[in-house]
């Protein structure tokens, strides 16, 4: 093992004539080619802070500028530093350094960057106004109005000739504006309008009234004052508040999963897909790093989208505390930690000057296989402290994993790249059984053992015995689509290393299932972590075990591939697909329940500079009305194209900085804050949804061709419930012809039942369909 190799890297004896030291040489080239990548770290990361600090400038829009303005001055005979070093020269004998001619130039140029610097300065501040305008959302697809292709035309000047990095559009984002009070209560107003009784319904408005008038005017003025001060005034709350002072537990409540392709398998051994993956996740980080990641945009790649979330998707953890949590995330981290069969081992992913390869990886996989050692007492269920409850856990962290080994194998665990587990589960998709195979497989992913996945880490790589793949993710750094990029180019990776710009050695299997290349002759071993866990912190153990169980064997999920038919014909009703889809859910929840409730749809807000999330509340009249009349034999078309027409404006105002929930939870904060007590917040903030749903968006969609590749389908990932008597959806749509959803409910709840409603789902889709009388 690898503590081994390090003990006789460096040795020492101490004799009458002095200390002799022992070093090796193979130790010192190691440490100068680890320096020697940090430092070409460090050079990247400047190197990228500049550029994206002087965006939409360049290079050569620099030269260009300079050399306009030293030009135009020698044509008209003007003095280019504008009598700048004459000023200087009263102060500093400038004379005595450089002559006339000199000083002029000097002064030029810097007179030259100056100007360059304002330009852009103004070009960024232009490009943030265009990019405040959102009326092309409203417009139909492919018939812009002449004002839309005006605007459009401006952002793609204003946003440079340069190709862009990831950031570069950071500081040209809007921020996220707060709404009127009078917007919000009536927005509010209108959501709840469907749910509740006439008498229910006017003692809301009378609530309303007497928030707007005599509390709202005070907590607008500081949230206003706020959104001066701060980037966005909803994000760094609700990143507190609704994540880190969560003391629940987060497997299951927070946590969600993503999984691998249905039908590709590229090799069943499980060191082999391990290699590669962690290969192809850690080439992902390079390019991270050095900001190669191309921008997300909306709108024939013109609207920049926020890239902030990307920042902490490796080198991070989530540290337990008393009253809230922290997130840890350190700028570097040279290897992964790997859990298997109870034991966690340390796993460098670096060795003489770069990435280990493919083949080296499984080569280090290998070894941890087939290490036979026994976990040592309280390691086999330690991550058990990070599924249950969070103060125990802080307890615990603090009181016995704070000191010597405890803290360097933790501090190993927490401060690695991500998180491994070897499984010794096989998962899969079974045809001939597909629906318990994939509940099984859900629910692995998702929660597991409850001690074999590291809950705390940004994402936790699962590998099974069979080589099938999953992700389980943390939910407090970012939202699902960062990670869901990460997801999707991996997977791409894996399947088309043969078009990639690189050695098609280095990638891809060979005939009997191993990574393409040689093992590494002398390559250091996995460090074994070493734990001392004393009898108190093991009860403690035990303690969040139990309460993790009791959580998960609560769960029940159900996947649902809806094959009849896809976003394809959808669109050929002329209706947007997600609007049809949350329709259909609302139809699919009445049936079930006999009465409409809260629904959350999660919609993203990275149009504005570091946007997340805002809610959809799909319950609408419109949506509701359509409801009741199909469910009475009386469906008409008219009413569900107003449905989705309805839909399609509630997510755009969301989209927009124009949503509900968001605005309403810092008012409540600003409340508690300055200790007002205010009936209409509190009753608003306890209302529960019943169902809560979430598209899964494919984000790369040109790297995944299901018409010549129809087997790259991947059923994407799912939640637990938000609610304990409602439903989790979570759905992705699959080129043209399919649909997932993942459905998960609470088995201790009598009211739901995640199969049923998985049967009401389907049969809701089929019927709206059939409205359209389009042929499946």
């Amino acid at each position: 093992m690898a503590e081994a190799h390090q003990a006789v890297a460096f040795q020492f004896t101490v004799s009458p004539d002095g200390i002799d030291l022992q070093l090796s040489h193979e130790a010192l080239r190691q440490v100068y080619l680890s320096g020697l990548h940090s430092w070409k770290k460090r050079f990247i990361r400047f190197r990228n802070g500049i550029m994206n600090g002087v965006y939409p400038g360049s290079a050569p829009g620099f030269v260009v500028v300079l050399a306009g303005y030293m030009g135009r001055a020698k044509y008209v005979q003007a003095d280019p530093s504008l009598g700048l070093f004459c000023k200087l020269g009263q102060y500093i004998p400038v004379s005595n350094y450089m002559s006339l001619e000199t000083q002029r130039r000097v002064g030029g140029i810097l007179v030259g960057t100056g100007l360059w610097v304002a330009i852009i300065y103004t070009m960024r501040n232009v490009l943030k106004f265009l990019l405040s305008w959102h009326g092309w959302m409203s417009e139909r697809h492919g018939a812009a109005t002449w004002k839309s292709r005006v605007w459009l035309a401006l952002v793609r000047i204003f946003s440079g000739i340069q190709t862009p990095t990831l950031c570069s559009f950071q500081t040209s984002l809007p921020n996220l504006p707060v709404p009127s009070v009078k917007d919000t209560m009536t927005r509010y107003l209108e959501s709840v309008r469907p749910l509740l009784e006439e008498k229910e319904y006017k003692r809301m408005e009378v609530l309303t009234l007497d928030f707007q008038k005599n509390y709202a005017p005070k907590l607008q003025w500081y949230l206003r004052l706020k959104s001066l001060w701060a980037t966005n005034y909803v994000s760094d709350w609700w990143e507190e508040y609704i994540y880190l002072r969560s003391r629940n537990p987060i497997m299951v409540n927070s946590n969600y999963y993503v999984m691998d392709f249905l039908y590709v398998f590229p090799t069943q051994r499980q060191a082999a897909r391990a290699g590669n993956a962690i290969h192809s996740i850690m080439l992902y980080r390079k390019k991270l790093d050095r900001a190669e990641i191309k921008p997300l945009f909306a709108l024939a790649s013109s609207v920049p989208f926020c890239s902030a979330q990307w920042e902490r998707l490796f080198n991070t953890s989530r540290i337990p505390g008393q009253e809230r949590d922290t997130l840890q995330h350190v700028s570097n981290s040279r290897h992964i930690a790997v859990y298997h069969r109870g034991r966690y081992f340390k796993v460098g992913m670096f060795y003489d000057g770069r990435l280990l390869l493919p083949r080296e990886i499984e080569q280090q996989m290998e070894r941890i296989l087939a290490d036979t050692s026994e976990p040592q007492p309280g390691e086999e269920k330690l991550a058990a402290l990070t599924a249950g409850d969070r103060v125990p856990w802080a307890c615990a962290r603090d009181a016995y994993l704070r000191l010597g080994k405890n803290r360097q194998s933790l501090d190993a665990v927490e401060k690695a790249a991500f998180f491994v587990t070897l499984d010794d589960t096989e998962q899969r998709h079974d045809p001939n059984n597909p629906v318990e195979s994939l509940r099984r497989y859900a629910k692995s992913l998702l929660h597991g053992n409850c001690y074999d996945r590291w809950f705390d880490k940004s994402f936790n790589l699962i590998v099974y015995k069979n080589g099938t793949m999953g992700l389980n993710a943390e939910h407090s750094w970012a939202d699902a689509p960062i990670i869901g990029h990460l997801w999707e180019a991996f997977l791409w990776l894996c399947f088309f290393f043969h078009v990639l710009f690189m050695d098609p050695v280095k990638l891809g299997y060979t005939s009997d299932g191993h990574c393409k290349g040689q093992p590494h002759r002398s390559l250091p071993g996995p460090q074994r972590l070493q734990w001392s866990i004393p009898s108190e912190c093991q009860s403690m153990i035990d303690n969040s075990l139990a309460v993790a169980q009791a959580l998960a064997d609560d769960v029940d999920i159900h996947i649902i591939p809806f094959e009849d038919f896809g976003k394809g014909l959808i669109k050929k009703c002329k209706t947007s697909p997600d609007a049809f889809i949350q329709i259909a859910l609302q139809l699919a929840y009445f049936r079930d329940k006999g009465k409409f409730c809260l629904t959350y749809e999660a919609s993203m807000t990275r149009l504005f500079r570091e946007g997340r999330t805002e809610t959809v509340r799909s319950c609408t009249m419109e949506t509701c009305a359509f409801v009741r009349a199909i469910v009475n034999a009386e469906p008409k078309l008219s009413l569900l194209q107003t449905a989705a027409k309805k839909h399609q404006q509630m997510y755009r105002m969301a989209m927009t900085g124009k949503g509900i929930d968001r605005h309403l939870f810092c008012l409540y904060l600003v409340s508690k804050y300055l200790q007002l007590d205010s009936p209409f917040l509190k009753e608003v903030l306890s209302e529960p949804w019943r169902l809560s749903t979430s598209q899964t968006p494919l984000q790369q969609p040109e790297l995944f061709d299901l018409v010549r590749h129809p087997e790259l389908v991947s059923s994407g990932g799912g939640f637990g419930p938000v609610a304990d008597d409602g439903y989790g959806v979570a759905y992705i749509i699959v080129g043209e012809n399919l649909i997932n959803f993942h459905i998960s409910c609470k088995r201790s709840s009598p009211e739901t039942d995640s199969h049923r409603f998985g049967n009401h789902i389907r049969q809701a889709m089929l019927d709206m369909l059939d409205l359209f009388q389009l042929p499946l």
